[in-house]
């Protein structure tokens, strides 16, 4: 909105124009409403709020160009799709203001800055502190700056050089100039009202926080500075890291995996980085972290004996599966999502229950790359060309596409219905993929994520059956889930079974490209051989014992490619696994919190329990 000499000079401009304004969109309305064509038209009065006279008097909306208009309209259709009509918008707009009033009930800083409930809207609000130990003014508006400074990601500084990073999780909290309020909430219908309460939280925080810094500030004046936090402890030993896959997948001049982005990066870090294992014989340098690379180890039989008497302090792998006895007293990060494979009693085994180290992960990363592959499998299937036989036929001369294409009927995806057993970071990428070729996607998960999937514009499913009710495809994403202590068994071990399977159209195409345990595979035999399932695509574990003995879920899948050619593809879960770029990020994603949870003992991406004497920091994604 622009200042009253402002619109006095757009007004002067509209009556004799001395130059254009093509980068303004004009609400001008007719000054004689009886002539709202023809008559002469104002800015004068419009949309725009001035709180000194409590009216509307605007006049121009300052945009780049009227595509604003055109981005704003498709903005409403996708929210459409998205939400649902106008009316359920605002139910949920509804149910947002009233989410704001519970939480504001019982709030000892906040309150709403308009408090005739006729006055509020559903799509801001404006919210005010009442802190009686701040009374002047001054500290007030000093105290705001820095909050909305660490509710953006500009962060603040103490006096004494200690900063906090910004939360980068609300950007646009400024209450207009002359307006009753501190801070301005979007809370429309687009949101959910968890994400309602979580801005309110952070506010709080924010200024409680800010408070803090201002009288750190206050202090300083006086001579008084508090001591600065240590950003990172020092060690009194060389500590020792195994990695024990790979951290680059690119190959190198001399025909192998290249690994030394990761390499540069360790160093970078101050870390050394050592090709092969560690030597009882040598002495490492005292006070650093020594990462020793392995990547070619994948058996209990060459592990365990690295790593039985706790000879290295923490472990970086990918899918190595780790043995219950190899010891890790500092910890592990899986690079990836799923933590199965983390077999270690040091952190729990792959849950990382009641364990005196901590488990961790990357999650994230190969999210797209795995989404990508796993909707590869899918167009691979459907709609079922033979595209060996068709190129060999057409290089051979042997194919006339008058006469012989007719052999060969295709279906599109675009109608078909996928079902979606799962909503993690992987899972939520096959559904954009599947509603970008015009798929029907149905989706189960846990109750909570059931608003997000919907906000989405995908259909909840209460039940993994119910998702998978006349489906033409199931995709599953769940991770093996918890280990029962009592049955050794995986939560979600067989959990596509012949129940679900039996509900899925005729025809259909069954994905598995996250755990191979988590199909029912003698269900799914039975399935291939009725017709109800036509193909399916398997992407899981298989390794080579030291007598060539095949072990891994997908061993239990081998039957079925001799039983069912042509129908089923194997993968040794090389989905997750084949992406450089992800690889790396996640590898030095890796470094980083093995780096903080030794020096810090802080703990990133915790997976299961939190041992005494460490702090969990959150999550933090790959991308």
């Amino acid at each position: 909105s622009f200042t009253p000499q402002a619109l006095a000079m757009i007004e002067q401009n509209q009556l004799a124009p001395g130059f254009a304004i093509p980068r303004q969109f004009k609400l001008a309305a007719p000054v004689d409403a009886k002539k709202p064509l023809t008559g002469q038209r104002t800015t004068n009065i419009g949309p725009f709020y001035d709180p000194v006279t409590d009216k509307m008097i605007g006049g121009v909306v300052n945009t780049f160009s009227n595509v604003a208009l055109a981005e704003t309209t498709f903005g409403l259709l996708t929210m459409q799709k998205r939400v649902g009509d106008i009316k359920n918008l605002n139910r949920r707009a509804i149910s947002n203001r009233d989410a704001v009033n519970e939480w504001i009930s019982t709030s000892d800083l906040l309150e709403l800055g308009v408090v005739d409930a006729e006055r509020r809207g559903t799509a801001v609000t404006l919210l005010k502190v009442k802190d009686p130990d701040i009374q002047d003014a001054e500290l007030h508006a000093r105290i705001l700056q820095r909050s909305k400074q660490l509710l953006a990601y500009d962060g603040m500084t103490h006096p004494n050089g200690d900063y906090e990073a910004g939360l980068d999780v609300a950007r646009y909290v400024n209450a207009f100039p002359g307006t009753p309020g501190d801070y301005r909430a979007w809370i429309g219908g687009i949101r959910t009202s968890s994400d309602i309460v979580a801005l309110l939280e952070n506010i709080r925080y924010a200024y409680l926080r800010a408070k803090i810094l201002v009288l750190e500030e206050e202090l300083a004046k006086q001579g008084v500075v508090f001591a600065a936090q240590s950003k990172t402890a020092k060690l009194n030993r060389a500590y020792k890291v195994l990695i024990c896959d790979l951290v680059g997948l690119k190959f190198a001049a001399d025909g192998k995996p290249d690994p030394t982005e990761v390499k540069a990066y360790i160093e970078s870090k101050n870390g050394v980085f050592h090709f092969g294992a560690a030597q009882d014989s040598r002495t490492y340098e005292s006070g650093k972290i020594h990462f020793f690379y392995l990547p070619d180890i994948s058996t209990e039989a060459e592990i365990l004996p690295l790593t039985d008497k706790g000879q290295y302090d923490a472990v970086i792998a990918a899918a190595t599966l780790l043995p219950k006895a190899s010891i890790f007293k500092s910890g592990g990060v899986r690079i990836g999502a799923g933590t199965g494979n983390m077999g270690s009693a040091s952190w729990g085994g792959g849950n990382g229950v009641k364990g005196a180290a901590p488990l961790m992960n990357t999650p994230g990363f190969n999210s797209r790359a795995t989404a990508q592959m796993t909707f590869k499998a899918l167009l691979r299937l459907q709609p079922g060309l033979p595209i060996d036989e068709l190129h060999r036929r057409s290089v051979a001369g042997e194919f006339d596409t008058g006469k012989n294409l007719r052999d060969f009927p295709a279906a599109k995806l675009e109608g078909k219905t996928i079902a979606i057993i799962g909503y993690g970071n992987i899972g939520g990428e096959v559904a954009k993929l599947a509603a970008a070729f015009g798929m029907t996607v149905k989706v189960h998960a846990r109750a909570p994520h059931q608003s997000r999937i919907e906000a989405n514009g995908f259909i909840y499913a209460a039940t993994a059956e119910a998702a998978a009710q006349n489906a033409d495809v199931l995709s599953v994403h769940t991770g093996l889930g918890a280990l029962d202590s009592a049955t050794k068994q995986f939560a979600n071990a067989g959990m596509i079974n012949a129940k679900i399977l039996d509900v899925m159209n005729s025809d259909s195409v069954l994905l598995n490209y996250d755990r191979g345990e988590c199909v029912d595979v003698a269900a799914l035999d039975i399935a291939m051989a009725s017709g109800k399932i036509a193909s399916a695509a398997i992407d899981a574990d298989i390794f080579k014992s030291a007598d060539g003995t095949l072990i891994g879920p997908l061993v239990a899948y081998l039957p079925l490619a001799k039983k069912y050619p042509g129908r089923i593809e194997l993968l040794p879960h090389a989905a997750a696994d084949t992406d450089h770029p992800s690889r790396v990020a996640g590898a030095k994603q890796a470094v980083d919190q093995i780096i903080d949870c030794i020096f810090n003992k802080r703990v990133t991406n915790l997976k299961g329990d939190l041992p005494e004497g460490y702090v969990n920091v959150g999550v933090k994604l790959g991308v």
